[in-house]
Parts: structure tokens; sequence; C-alpha cells
């Protein structure tokens, strides 16, 4: 049989195939886009190979949002706003995974977003969120090079306002149960009576409405993020349970790491950059759950911005001795609040943001350990008392180190 003959058998073979389907729809929708967006998307995608859909639902919605792309109106005032609306519960499009979807968006608005002063994309969070997230990701900047980052103010945005929920009105019984050998009430004394039952149930509402207020307060009080005056203790840093959902080599740094981290707040996984390739292969960061450090200073580390910091234990040994990751007890979940035994600390809050000119973390830090449990701990440098860091669920622990430092 012919080399020619086989060619022509297996052709129709192929063309039964999914992926040929799922890329023939992928292409379709694909050169309807502009240069050089198209390119931008080919490139991200390695002409079709990746991030275009798993499941058949998968791929037909990503082969929407490019068909989107490139409809002239992209950018029209009602798209905007549409969209601004549809990312207000997503970090991407499809499925909550990156996609073609996503670059091809993304490349549509470049120019939109390069022509905007602040007060314009902080009109519209959820999109701008959006926007700078999928810029800064090193998969996407390293597939376009036609495409300069937009510098985005995101630091000083102002604060969204979420208004709560009205509080649900009981429903009050309207007939009012009656004995049937009662006396039927005299019309005049009823008359008199009515102002004065009336001024009761207004005193005793206002007296509610004032004890309401002051446990309110309280309330607040308690849960008001704390201030960074005197001395710095442990309990102003904010650790939270993440889980890598995305991990890739730094493109301008190999010794670094850039993940996606959810900590299952609402806008989404954090970019994180961690100095870890040479310290911890790849394979065994995916999927990882693990300890953040969540109230840093946003940090540029070689042109990618991280927004949190992995709390990694080094052996008693230094560097050379491996670092690997502070491991969440069974049964910790993304956004878990990690905290520090003792009364001092278990009910306290963590700062919004660290100061770095105050050095809170760096005067803390010495105190991180493992003890001979493997449990990580903060031993208080002056009285020597032990604090494990835990979540509700158990204390975190390092995979096999002794004594190793925390950072």
């Amino acid at each position: 049989m012919s080399l020619l003959t086989r060619l022509h058998r297996f052709i129709p073979r192929l063309s039964r195939s999914p992926f040929y389907f799922r890329a023939m729809s992928f292409q379709a929708a694909v050169v309807k886009l502009n240069s050089p967006v198209k390119e931008l998307v080919v490139a991200f995608t390695e002409n079709g190979t990746r991030h275009i859909g798993e499941a058949a639902k998968d791929q037909k919605e990503v082969a929407e949002w490019i068909d989107k792309a490139a409809q002239p109106d992209v950018t029209s005032e009602a798209n905007i706003q549409s969209l601004n609306t549809t990312l207000t519960p997503r970090t991407y499009l499809v499925n909550n995974t990156l996609s073609a979807a996503d670059v091809a968006i993304y490349g549509a608005l470049h120019p939109y977003f390069s022509k905007l002063q602040p007060p314009q994309y902080y009109a519209i969070p959820s999109l701008t969120r959006f926007f700078d997230h999928i810029q800064s990701l090193p998969s996407v900047r390293s597939s376009g090079t036609a495409f300069s980052t937009v510098v985005i103010d995101i630091e000083n945005a102002p604060a969204l306002e979420r208004k709560a929920e009205p509080p649900k009105k009981e429903k009050k019984s309207t007939t009012a149960t009656v004995p049937e050998n009662a006396a039927a009430p005299a019309l005049a004394s009823d008359a008199s009576a009515a102002p004065t039952q009336k001024a009761q149930k207004t005193e005793k509402k206002e007296k509610k409405k004032k004890e309401g207020s002051a446990e309110q307060s309280g309330k607040k009080a308690a849960n008001a993020p704390a201030v960074d005056d005197g001395e710095p203790v442990p309990s102003m840093i904010d650790l939270r349970i993440g889980k890598i959902v995305d991990i890739m080599k730094h493109p301008d740094a190999d010794s670094l790491y850039v993940e996606q981290i959810d900590f299952a707040e609402e806008t989404g996984p954090r970019t994180v950059v961690s100095g870890l390739v040479n310290y911890i292969p790849i394979e065994q960061m995916r999927d990882k759950l693990l300890v953040g450090v969540c109230n840093l200073k946003p940090a540029n580390m070689r042109g990618v911005k991280s927004f949190a910091m992995v709390l990694c234990a080094t052996s008693k040994d230094g560097k050379e001795g491996g670092i690997e990751l502070v491991r969440p007890p069974e049964g910790a979940k993304p956004g878990d609040r990690v905290y520090f035994e003792g009364a001092d600390f278990e009910s306290a809050q963590p700062l919004s943001q660290l100061n770095p000119k105050k050095k809170i973390f760096e005067t803390i830090q010495p105190g991180f350990t493992t003890l001979e449990t493997r449990e990580a701990a903060w031993v208080n440098p002056a009285t020597k008392s032990v604090h494990k860091i835990r979540t509700k669920d158990g204390v975190c622990i390092a995979p096999t180190f002794v004594g190793a430092s925390l950072s």
C-alpha cells in the first residue's frame, strides 16, 4: 500500500476526531480577529493546541468570546458595562480557567484601556481588575510583544462600597386570639388607652434601636483591623491558606516562579512571585495547598508584581540544606484564617497592610521556627513562650524539617 493511499485513509478518520472539530471551531473564530490580536491568540494557544477549552461546552464558549472580541463594537459603552458585570464574580471568562477567550478580549480592549484615565477605569472595577490580571501573566506577555503594559494604579483605587442586605422584617400575626368568654372592652377605655400604648411601643422601639446600635458598634470594633501602634506582634501578619492554581517560570528570571494562588477572594487568584525554582521542582508546586503572607506591600519582581508571599521552611543548615512549603493541616481550605495560639493573638485582627518602614515582618520573622514535632510556631524572644501557627483544623507543619526558619 502506497504512502499516498495510507494518507487518504487516515485523513477522514482525523476529520471525525473531537480534536479536529475543536481546532476547526477555534480557527474559524480566530480568523475574524484583527492583527495583532490574532497573532497574540495564535501564539498564546500554540496554534490552537492549548487553552481553547477541554469540554465541548467550554470550547464553544471560548469560540463565542473570540467572536465577540472580533466585533467592531467590542468597546462600546454597552459592551464595556456588560463585560464589567460579567466579570464581577469571575476571574476568567470561561469555566473560571485561563483560556484564549481571556487573551482575545484583553487584546481587543488594549487600545481602549491605553487611553483611559484613572477615574474612567475606576468606574469599571471588575473589568479593570481582569485586564490588569491578564496583561501581567508571563504567558500572555511573552506571546504578544506588540502589546505594551498599560500602567493601572490599582493601589489608589477607591474602595468599593458593599451595601448590606436590609434586615428581613418579621411577619406579625394579623389576628389576635381572644378567649370566647372574655367581655368586650369598653370603647371609651380603648380610645383613652391608645395614645399611651403607642407611646410605650415607641419607647421600646427606640430602646431596642439604641441597644442594637451599641451592639453593632461593639461588633465592628471587634472586627476592625489592628493598628500598627506599639511593638510589632505576630498577629499583625495576615496569614491565610492558599492553593496554587497555575504556575510557570518567570520569563525574565531563571530562579523565580510566577504562581496564581487562590485565597478564596472575590477578586480571584493573586499573582505571587517566589524564588523557589532551585529548591522545589515545579511538579511539586502544582495544585499545592500552602500558607501565604497576604498583607505585605505588593512588590515588583523583575517586571511582575507580586501580591503575597509563600511561607516556606528553610533547613537549619541553610538554603543548601533545602527549602519546603509549610503544609496546612488536614481539612484546610483556601481562604482559611491562619493564626497564632495564645490568648493575646487568637482573636486579634491582622493589619490591612504591613508598613515596610516599620519592619514589622522583619522584626517578628526571626522567631518563626519548626519544633521537634515539625510544627510551625513563633517563639517569643523575650519570654520564650511558644505559639503554634494553626487553623481551626489543626497546626501547620514542615514536611521534614526540625528547627527550620520560616520566611
